[in-house]
């Protein structure tokens, strides 16, 4: 019986499958760390690549979800996720090791690490809309927010100990080498996801019947209509949108520029950041329990940008200017948490069986679609009126996105009840055609929190 049947919650800590998903998604995301890293070095150090073609080289990664909505309708045609995700995993195993055994035998180029990106980004996609039908028969309802909290809790801690594991892997192995890691990663998480045996219901007669472009309208209709998903949708594209628009790289600019820090204590800063994320994860459930599930994602729609302020508005000494950097990555990374683990949860037990790929699907076109357009409006933005009005606007317009989630039901929802599970305001395309069941939609690996500002 799977986890999804039992009626009474049991520790996830007890539950056989469930660690040992948790342990291969653990293990990759230190991989990923490696490989954020690895990559644009290969292409700086070993190929001598030019800014713009590392930014190609990140967009790449970033391409595929572009036909994340029409993935997303294929893949909730297909039966068997579990595969979809085991093969999703080989092939970026098989994608990275290319690059080392290419590097040995003096062969590498920047084509090949543009192909590399494309491909791991493709896969990554295939996972994530492959794994919330898959989490579904894994998780009971009444441990969504506490296996939230576990995958985002070793998504966390990756951040603050991964990156000085990639670079002491970089030193010792050099870039193209130390890929090989993540590759290793990938292949634990292939060997694990296949061990996890759960029942997967099979597909409906009427969505096997069902043309490529119809399940695309319906998985569109359906987000579209649900008061709940249109509200988070709408909440979680706006705070990606304007955390975009203040970035990272452009924090980074301003904390050296504007705020005279150097390296080592934006570096310091943006690990207290790192650590932030690990808090959040921990505490989000007893603060759900506490204030309610969707209250506590209306604070984590605050929480996550508008510390970024905080960051804008430094000043004096450098104690006190090193100080703000590090409280607004803290409380940033508190805030992100809070409304990613909340969110995810709450999404996932108001979309049916039949539904879970094409919804996201939809959301990464639409979510994933608006961060690059942030980034390029906030390095106009920083250009025109200069990076501390720049962040101040990203932090003000990200803080204001709980203005999509005050009209809908999300604020009353206090906990993960069946009946507190809002319906779609349409019969047409949006009612889901197969038996519902409990499911839930944690972080991805290959979602990529690849910057600290991102979610969804």
């Amino acid at each position: 019986m799977s986890a999804a049947d039992q009626s009474l919650p049991v520790s996830l800590w007890r539950d056989r499958p469930f660690r040992r998903f948790w342990a291969g998604q653990s293990i990759s995301q230190f991989g990923d760390r490696i490989t954020e890293l690895a990559l644009p070095l290969t292409a700086v150090g070993a190929l001598h690549a030019s800014a713009s073609q590392v930014a190609l080289l990140t967009a790449l990664i970033w391409t595929p979800n572009l036909l994340a909505l029409v993935l997303g309708a294929w893949v909730d045609h297909c039966v068997h996720k579990r595969r979809l995700m085991v093969l999703a995993d080989l092939v970026r195993a098989a994608a990275l090791l290319s690059l080392p055994a290419s590097y040995l035998l003096g062969a590498v180029t920047l084509g090949q690490l543009y192909v590399v990106a494309l491909l791991t980004g493709a896969a990554g996609l295939l996972f994530n809309t492959a794994y919330p039908p898959f989490f579904a028969h894994l998780v009971p309802r009444s441990s969504y927010v506490d296996a939230n909290s576990k995958l985002s809790a070793g998504r966390s801690a990756s951040y603050v100990a991964g990156p000085a594991i990639g670079g002491a892997l970089v030193q010792a192995l050099t870039a193209p080498v130390a890929v090989a890691v993540d590759a290793l990663t990938f292949m634990a998480s292939a060997a694990l996801v296949g061990r996890v045996s759960i029942g997967e219901p099979p597909v409906a007669h009427d969505q096997a019947a069902a043309s490529l472009l119809r399940r695309i309208r319906e998985g569109l209709g359906f987000v579209t209509r649900h008061p709940v998903l249109r509200a988070s949708l709408g909440c979680a594209a706006t705070v990606n949108f304007f955390t975009f628009v203040a970035g990272s790289g452009l924090i980074v600019l301003f904390a050296s520029r504007n705020l005279g820090l150097t390296a080592g204590a934006i570096g310091f800063a943006f690990g207290i950041g790192a650590s932030g994320s690990l808090v959040g994860a921990v505490v989000a459930p007893k603060f759900s329990r506490r204030l309610g599930v969707g209250r506590s994602i209306v604070v984590g729609a605050v929480l996550f940008p508008a510390p970024i302020a905080v960051a804008a508005a430094a000043g004096g000494p450098l104690w006190a200017r090193a100080g703000a950097l590090a409280v607004a990555e803290f409380l940033s990374g508190v805030g992100v948490m809070l409304f990613d683990v909340n969110l995810n949860s709450l999404q996932a037990n108001v979309i049916p069986d039949g539904m879970r790929s094409r919804v996201a699907g939809a959301y990464s076109t639409i979510n994933y679609g608006l961060r690059p357009v942030g980034a390029v409006l906030g390095g106009f933005l920083a250009t025109l009126i200069g990076l501390r009005a720049t962040l101040l606007i990203g932090a003000v317009g990200g803080a204001l996105s709980p203005l999509w989630l005050l009209p809908s039901p999300i604020p009353r929802i206090r906990s993960l009840d069946a009946d507190q599970a809002a319906a779609p305001e349409s019969d047409s395309d949006a009612r889901p055609r197969t038996t519902t069941a409990p499911s839930v939609q944690p972080a991805a690996r290959g979602k990529v929190f690849r910057d600290r500002r991102e979610t969804g």
